[in-house]
């Protein structure tokens, strides 16, 4: 039985990235969309964290609500 060696190893990481990024693409679309940073997409990379992460997105009044009620009770006196 032979060992990994380093162009293996490059392969296995390079892999690694692209499930990374493909998975990690929707989230950064939905954290941007509700209006917070989309950089915390990188929360769900951490085990515990994205499933907290995802409660408090499910339960949260978001940013992009909170201004759009503003404007209509501007708009309508």
């Amino acid at each position: 039985m032979s060992t990994l060696g380093f162009p293996e190893l490059l392969v296995i990481l390079a892999v690694c990235v692209v499930v990374c990024v493909i998975c990690l693409l929707p989230f950064y679309k939905i954290f941007s969309k509700e209006g917070y940073p989309g950089l915390l997409c990188l929360t769900m990379i951490v085990p515990l964290l994205n499933v907290i992460m995802l409660l408090f997105l499910a339960f949260s009044e978001w940013p992009v609500l909170k201004e759009l009620q503003a404007l209509r009770r501007r708009s309508n006196p």
